[in-house]
């Protein structure tokens, strides 16, 4: 969003809101882009939410003038400032469409930034054992030679690495984000520098956000995508309902978020999955790794850098405890934070009462937290209702996929005053001057308001490039049009590029001992049903 400048105390004013709401929630049906109507919603796609009109009059949003180094501070994932036309709104595929440009090579919002982010990009290679071990076991032997990946998923440094992984594996790629803030444009802008068909930038319009994916899916005669690397399901989506000759020709889709596989889920059961697809978010290298130490580490980070919060003596609740909600549980309590927890599952909920953390219902302590956080990856987790009845200043945040667990919707509405007063952080003002801070409205907080530690996001980068692998050499009939889970087989070798790093040495089975255990001496060392 744009910055504006004022005092304060400034006299609230009424403001128009943009014509577009931005939302990377779900999606169950992108449709097709409309096209030859004269309504104001051409060119959208179906599934898209667009504001009322008197909801656009009534609205109301302010913003507090940010110094160039509060802007570089806490804007983490774009270090070097916004440009002009970020300022004023413009949307890069605006200018490529105005030039002429119906297919252009790559969308940015500046590639004069690809320095920057080439360095970003080899700092983050540095810290990412795993995938560089892969790239380089793997680019002589090209696993993924004439593989054209549709890619959507978060543009950051740590997916870049990945991305020239692939490449380096022999594959062709167009990528797109899957979340509209999580961007770094610089790291963007490196990428399309180097040739990559790159399509996302910091801050997309909702528009934008669906023409840079159909970017990626649309077939021609140069691009006829056979694979997919989904996080969140939009680019499967899409691809089915607008390219549907197009999607029976994939050979895999690799879907790492709870949202996407459950999505996934949802058309096999439907009987509308024509192609095999693989289940990485279940995978033990990504739930026990990604979900639960890189949480643990970046739900702090986000929370320092966007709010300067102290969390000693705070009272605090995680809405879900799944290994995302773990791994904040367990980072809020080491500071000393009192932790509350909220649970359907009585599995999780036991989990959690036994590793020290009360199990409420929200309603019994939404009064006196300071700061609530959900994780669930489901929707409207945190209400109106909610909001309005908590303390002045409680921070509210969300580590799920999907920004449909607090419903910032029913903020937007004229008796509430929006005030933009950080990169990400907004201040929700009621007519008593009661405020909760919002952070990165309602969006993935860590992704959004900081930075995922590389080392963890190399164990996922390795699972997917193992999945594509996996999926894309299979023979044609041991994969059916399902979902699955990635062999145990390569979790293990996912987990084995990772411990030279901490100078671990693994224990070897001798081979009595291995025919003890009914073992191969090289694994798979736990059956499928083993519960790490």
């Amino acid at each position: 969003m744009s910055e504006g400048h004022g005092e304060p105390n400034m006299l609230r004013k009424e403001s128009v809101a943009n014509a577009n709401v931005p939302s990377d929630s779900p999606v169950t049906d992108p449709g097709q882009v409309r096209g030859g109507t004269t309504d104001g919603n051409a060119g959208k796609f179906e599934g898209q939410r667009v504001k009322s009109g008197a909801l656009k009059k009534a609205a109301r949003y302010r913003s507090r003038s940010l110094s160039a180094s509060s802007a570089d501070s806490y804007s983490s994932t774009s270090y070097t400032g916004s440009s002009s036309d970020e300022d004023e709104g413009v949307q890069p595929h605006e200018k490529a469409i105005a030039a002429g440009q119906a297919n252009p090579p790559y969308c940015v919002r500046n590639v004069e930034q690809h320095a920057f982010g080439r360095r970003e990009i080899e700092i983050a290679e540095q810290e990412m054992p795993g995938i560089m071990a892969l790239r380089a076991r793997a680019k002589d032997d090209k696993p993924l030679k004439d593989a054209k990946i549709v890619g959507c998923t978060h543009i950051n440094a740590q997916t870049a690495v990945l991305i020239e992984t692939l490449a380096a594996l022999g594959a062709t790629v167009r990528w797109a984000a899957c979340n509209i803030y999580s961007t770094q444009n610089e790291v963007a802008a490196a990428l399309a520098h180097a040739g990559f068909a790159i399509f996302a930038w910091r801050g997309e319009s909702e528009e934008a956000f669906w023409w840079c994916i159909d970017q990626c899916c649309t077939p021609s005669n140069t691009w006829q995508p056979n694979m997919i690397l989904d996080d969140g399901g939009d680019a499967t989506h899409l691809m089915l309902k607008k390219h549907a000759a197009a999607f029976k020709q994939i050979k895999g889709i690799v879907e790492e978020s709870v949202t996407g596989v459950h999505r996934l889920y949802q058309l096999s059961k439907a009987g509308k999955l024509c192609v095999p697809a693989m289940n990485v978010n279940d995978s033990v290298t990504k739930t026990k790794f990604d979900n639960l130490y890189s949480c643990r580490e970046s739900i702090i980070d986000a929370l320092k850098r966007s709010t300067d919060i102290m969390f000693g003596g705070k009272q605090a609740v995680v809405c879900g405890y799944g290994e995302v909600g773990k791994g904040c549980c367990q980072a809020l309590k080491a500071l000393g934070t009192v932790v509350y927890v909220t649970e359907i599952d009585p599995i999780c909920a036991l989990q959690a009462a036994m590793d020290g953390f009360r199990v409420v219902k929200l309603n019994e302590v939404i009064r006196q937290v300071d700061i609530v956080i959900t994780a669930t990856g489901n929707k409207g987790v945190v209400t109106r209702e909610h909001m309005e009845r908590m303390k002045n200043g409680c921070v509210v945040c969300n580590m799920g996929h999907s920004n449909t667990e607090i419903d910032v919707h029913a903020l937007r509405t004229p008796d509430l005053l929006w005030e933009r007063v950080r990169s990400q952080v907004d201040h929700i003002i009621w007519p008593n001057d009661k405020r909760i801070v919002l952070l990165a409205e309602g969006r993935l907080a860590n992704l959004c308001c900081s930075s995922l530690p590389s080392f963890v996001v190399s164990v996922t980068a390795a699972t997917q490039a193992l999945a594509l692998i996996e999926l894309y050499n299979a023979p044609q009939h041991r994969y059916k049009a399902d979902v699955y889970l990635l062999p145990k087989k390569m979790d293990e070798y996912v987990a084995s590029l990772h411990l030279p790093t901490f100078d671990a040495h693994l224990t070897e089975l001798t081979d009595e001992q291995a025919k003890y255990l009914g073992l191969n001496k090289v694994g798979p060392f736990k059956p499928n049903y083993y519960r790490y």
